[in-house]
């Protein structure tokens, strides 16, 4: 008898209950890691919305040219540069969007919520408005502002009077300087000056 080798394929027989569980202990794990970053970490506590301390500068760079080449900083090229989020925007109105965005304000670690204003806070601010809107009142009485606005017109009148006045005689000086006083007899006149007086 010949001995007979046991014919072997060429392909490769896989496990298939080997690898569901391998799978399978991948999935627990991924699992396991996913509660365990929860548990440590918590959530990102932001602060309410805040209104902004200081002023937007837009106009700054209003009608400046600016030479930009391949090394000029993002700070200094052309638009306006926010350093928070460290990026250009092209225009003032986007600009204006930016820096009121979602995007900028978590960078600067606010949320977009703002605080619930109580009852008293709601009472107080009235009566803040209510106050400075009596003292505008107080400021502007019309009738007092018509006769200063008279006054006003009163001495612009009397020093435009005194302006041509002054004109005046110095143009009848320089007339009279000009003129020989002699010559003047000879032709018939005695200066340039009109009738009226």
């Amino acid at each position: 008898m010949a001995y007979e080798k046991p014919v072997t394929s060429h392909r490769r027989k896989w496990d298939k209950d080997e690898y569901e569980k391998v799978a399978a202990e991948r999935l627990e794990e991924e699992q396991r890691l996913l509660l365990e970053k929860d548990k440590k970490e918590p959530p990102i506590k932001r602060d309410l919305l805040k209104p902004r301390e200081y002023k937007v500068d837009l106009d700054s760079k209003l009608g400046k040219s600016i030479v930009i080449t391949k090394t000029t900083p993002a700070s200094h090229q052309g638009g306006y540069y926010c350093n928070v989020c460290d990026c250009v925007v092209k225009d003032s109105i986007n600009f204006l969007d930016h820096i009121n965005g979602k995007k900028h304000q978590r960078n600067l670690g606010m949320s977009m919520r703002i605080e619930r204003s109580s009852l008293e806070q709601v009472k107080r601010r009235f009566e803040i408005n209510k106050k400075k809107v009596e003292e505008k009142k107080k400021d502007y009485d019309f009738e007092e502002r018509m006769r200063e606005l008279r006054e006003e017109e009163e001495k612009q009148k009397v020093y435009r009077k005194e302006m041509r006045k002054e004109r005046k005689r110095k143009a009848e000086g320089d007339l009279e300087q000009d003129v020989d006083p002699d010559m003047a007899a000879v032709m018939g006149f005695s200066g340039f000056g009109s009738s009226k007086k």
